[in-house]
This record gives structure tokens, sequence and C-alpha cells, in this order.
């Protein structure tokens, strides 16, 4: 099966036409896999990333602005100035000071740092999960929840959003009290859909969940709300973060911020050394230029609206509302959901593709705010395309 967002018959890891593997060893590789390989990965497709060279890319929620000149300057001496012939320090209380100080981390609060939120994800799941155990999210959401739950021999509960792609907060309450999920992840805002739950819903789940809620704000940036200066007020809440959306895509760099006695329990779970001494030193030049941050993500929530309203305006496209730096449209006119996305590709033009992802998301197309030039070009294309 594929999950969410993902193509079927993904075959980047087989080898290449023309390499030299002889029929009978790969006869026999495929057979060690089959009885090496548990069955449930086997029958996945490998996450899927776009080649972009060329095109304009609204396909991953990027930031599309790079850093200034002066602060590329500052992060080229800070990386000149690091060791590479040593491991990355025990020590980061300074990296975490400047990470609370710049995000707004209360100060009772302990940190955990990892490469991405990605590998937060994990490390919950694995600290948290016997074999077996719930791992519980509405659902359609942020695809690796069900990856990490999949991967940690965790068994995955989505619970449908509503046909408007709202929550269903009594879907939700009656399917955590059925399988006493031992964590429960809530994106808010949420990903693919744009959606921001209230604070009553959120708190509503908090207060039944009997293990770990993870309040997951990649998209905090764009939205209007965050949970970080109530996260010590739950004893079952923690809040994770991503620097990806807010300029540093390429920098891999995530957070985990709770109750001091949580962050020591997942913190057992983190791999050695699994914060390289390239991007703390990055991190540290850039935090220093916060407010350029800062700025980038107002653009961007500046252009969200006019975007989402000019792509109400083209026949056939219905917008839902977005909290995030993206806009998720539907297409049911003339031409369908991938029909769309692949007239797109055909110019260019990257957008992401969620038509066959889940039945709730047919024919619907996320697009990333772009810089105006970005967001201009997709809308003249979609015209073109709608129209025809």
């Amino acid at each position: 099966m594929s999950l969410p967002g993902r193509p079927e018959g993904d075959y980047r890891n087989a080898p290449h036409e023309g390499s030299p593997v002889s029929a009978a060893p790969a006869a026999g590789i495929a057979g060690r896999i089959a009885g090496t390989v548990r069955a449930d990965i086997r029958e996945l497709a490998a996450y899927p990333v776009a080649n972009a060279e060329g095109c304009i890319k609204l396909d991953a929620m990027e930031c599309p602005y790079e850093l200034p000149e002066a602060v590329r300057e500052d992060i080229a001496r800070a990386v000149r100035d690091t060791p590479l012939n040593r491991y990355p320090a025990a020590d980061l209380s300074a990296l975490e000071q400047a990470v609370k100080a710049a995000f707004g981390v209360p100060d009772a609060a302990d940190v955990l740092f990892g490469n991405g939120s990605d590998e937060l994800i994990h490390i919950i799941v694995q600290a948290c999960c016997n074999p077996g155990d719930a791992v519980l999210s509405p659902w359609p959401s942020f695809v690796y929840f069900d990856m990490a739950a999949r991967f940690d021999h965790a068994r995955f509960i989505g619970v449908p959003l509503t046909t408007d792609l709202t929550l269903d907060l009594p879907a939700m309450l009656a399917a955590i009290r059925e399988h006493q999920p031992k964590v429960v992840f809530l994106a808010v805002p949420n990903n693919p859909t744009g959606g921001l739950w209230s604070d009553e819903d959120v708190q509503a789940i908090i207060a039944t969940a009997p293990g770990l809620v993870v309040l997951d704000e990649a998209y905090q940036p764009f939205a209007d709300r965050t949970w970080m200066p109530q996260v010590l007020d739950a004893p079952n809440v923690v809040v994770m973060r991503t620097v990806s959306k807010i300029g540093l895509a390429g920098l891999r760099f995530g957070y985990l911020a709770g109750h001091p006695a949580w962050i020591a329990e997942l913190n057992k779970v983190r791999p050695p050394y699994n914060l390289d001494v390239l991007t703390q030193a990055t991190l540290s030049a850039v935090l220093r230029h916060k407010p350029v941050l800062d700025e980038q993500a107002a653009r961007l929530r500046a252009d969200r609206g006019p975007l989402a309203a000019a792509l109400a305006q083209l026949p056939g496209v219905r917008v839902f509302p977005s909290a995030g730096n993206f806009v998720l449209a539907r297409f049911s006119g003339k031409l369908d959901g991938n029909a769309v996305h692949l007239a797109l590709k055909t110019r260019k033009i990257l957008i992401r593709n969620f038509s066959n992802a889940h039945p709730l998301l047919a024919d619907c197309l996320r697009i990333s705010v772009g810089a105006p030039a970005e967001n201009a070009a997709l809308l003249s294309a979609l015209q073109e395309i709608l129209s025809a």
C-alpha cells in the first residue's frame, strides 16, 4: 500500500537501467530481502521528492526568500570557525537558551533538539509505545505521524475529519476513550488542510487523552495563536516545532518543548550527536538575525489571503481556510485535481497533489504561498488551464 500523498510504485531504490546487475544475484537478493525486510515495509513506497530544477517550486511549504547577504556572511564566518574533526559538544545549553529566547519557550520548560521534526516524532513514538500501542491523530494530517507509528511497531489510528475538513471532536474523544493511545499528535495548524483547531477542542483532547499530547506547531509562524506559553499547564503536553517553514528548510532542525520530566525521558531515546556541528553553528548565527525570519513569515501571511481569494475566483475551485503558509484547493470543474496537477507540471510549476491520498482530499491540490511573481505565474497558468 502507499501512504497518503505518495504515488504508487516509487522505484528509486531499484538498480538504474543498464547497471551491471546480473539476473541470478538479483533473484537471490530478492529472496533474501523477502525473508529479512518486514512485509509491511516492503509494501510501502519511499517518500517522493520531485526534481525541482528549473521549476517554480510551490509543493513543499518552503520559504521562497533567501537569507540576506549579511546573514549569509555571518553564517559563513560561523561555519568557517567550526571544527569538523570533533564530535558535537555535549553541552548545548547556549544553543538551548538562544532557541528558547528566540521562539518564546517558557524559562521553566526544557527543549529537545532533533534532525527536523521527523526525528522528534520517531523519538516520541519509540519512547512511549510498546509494539501494538496506539498512536492517534485527526486524519488526514501530517503523513509522518502514520509513518513513524508503523516504522516503530505502534498501531496508528486516524480519526477522519468532517467533510468540510474540520475537526470532528466527538469522534476524536470517542476514539481516544476506545483506543487509549499512548500518543496523540495534533497538528495546529493542520497539514495538508490548513485548518486551525479551536482552543476549546484542543483542551478537550488534552483533558481526555491518557498519554502524551504532541502539539505540532510547524506552521505556527503563519497562525495567530500558539500553545507554547501554556506548555507547562497540563501534565501531558509538549509543543513541537521546526524551522523548515521560516526560511531554513535545508538546515533540518526541529525542537520539542515541554516539562523537564518529559524531556528527560524522551532524551534517553535521542541518538547521540544527532545535531551536527554545522547545523548548530548555522542556527546560532541565524538566530542573531531572528527579525529577518519574522519579516519573511509576515510577508507570506500577507500574501496568503490574496492568493486564496484569487484561487477561489477560478471556475470550479473551492479553497479551504488556511492558517499555514499554503492553501488547499479542490478542483471540480472540467478538469479534476490530477489533470490540473499534470498541466501545471508540464509548465514547470510544482504543487502537491493529494487527489488520491484520502477520500476526503479527492481532487485537492496543496499550493505553497510563494513570492509574488511565483503566485502570479501560478494564477496565470491556472487561468489558462481552466479556460482551455
